[in-house]
């Protein structure tokens, strides 16, 4: 984009105008694992995704239908194939979640920060710098205390589900950069067309599953719906349009820096709002995921 801003160019108060929408949306984001805990059910998984993509994506369809009318055939393929991959991606986030607490999800998807990299460095076979490894065997680290409570013991299911969560984040990450179909398309017809191929994929599964998303919203009260329609305007909607807001205004390493910090907000969420406890080895285990992260995004340059 030609009109991005150098971080120091902003001055000191417009550029917090630009950061705390950006914050926010880190802030929901780190909720949203506990939001989605709190409303979904193994059983009621593939429905409640139809129920939060199916929210918003009329919107983003009116907002930019436009620029989905300029798409290509080859960019509405590349499109659908990043969508595939991206319900994959809340499909594995979703199940972990309800097989495991809302810090630990949290904090298992920010080795997304430190698999991209990684991936990126085998894919072009340049190796990445030492601090940068140091800092990917301080995560990793971090996430095997983290996952075992108060002994050593084997991983939770929905441990192992975030894990491949993260891995898939990374596929979509490495395949985003790598189609050349969407490479020069604008975000919002590209976002929409990959949340459309989602919600295909999630009313597929669902038709013939045991819960419909129709009937597992006829049975959600005031605090479901509440949790829904945060998880779809908030932590979807709103998130989408900030960081399209954000990235004109300021630098993308600024606005990843500061959506970095959503693991420290789900873990805050899951301590203060889902009563969520740790042992010592699970507090060690979560800071060194915090620590590794971030070093790692700094290495990574």
């Amino acid at each position: 984009m030609s009109s991005i801003a150098v971080p120091g160019a902003l001055a000191p108060r417009r550029a917090w105008l630009t950061d705390l929408p950006v914050l926010f949306v880190a802030v929901v984001w780190g909720a949203s694992y506990l939001a989605a805990k709190d409303i979904t059910t193994a059983r009621t998984v593939v429905a409640v995704l139809v129920l939060r993509f199916a929210l918003v994506l009329p919107v983003l369809a009116a907002v930019g239908r436009r620029s989905l009318r300029a798409l290509t055939a080859a960019q509405w393929r590349g499109a659908g194939l990043l969508g595939l991959i991206l319900s994959g991606i809340f499909l594995l986030e979703t199940y972990g979640v309800v097989h495991t607490s809302a810090t630990n999800a949290g904090l298992i998807i920010s080795l997304t920060m430190i698999f991209t990299p990684l991936a990126e460095a085998a894919a072009t076979r340049v190796r990445p710098p030492r601090a940068f490894l140091a800092a990917a065997g301080l995560s990793v680290l971090g996430v095997v205390l983290l996952t075992q409570g108060g002994g050593f013991t084997r991983p939770s299911l929905g441990d192992l589900l975030m894990l491949l969560a993260a891995l898939a984040r990374t596929l979509h990450v490495l395949a985003m950069s790598r189609v050349k179909a969407v490479q020069g398309a604008d975000a919002l017809p590209l976002t929409t067309v990959q949340l459309g191929a989602a919600v295909v994929v999630f009313a597929v599964l669902s038709a013939g599953a045991d819960t419909t998303p129709w009937g597992t919203a006829a049975g959600f009260g005031v605090r479901e719906w509440a949790g829904l329609i945060f998880l779809s305007v908030f932590c979807t909607l709103f998130a989408f349009f900030v960081q399209m807001w954000a990235v004109r205004r300021t630098s993308p390493s600024r606005v990843s820096l500061l959506l970095g910090t959503e693991p420290l907000w789900a873990a805050a969420a899951g301590i203060a709002l889902g009563g969520e406890r740790f042992g010592a080895l699970g507090l060690a285990g979560g800071g060194l995921v915090l620590v590794g992260t971030a070093w790692g995004r700094r290495a990574a340059g």
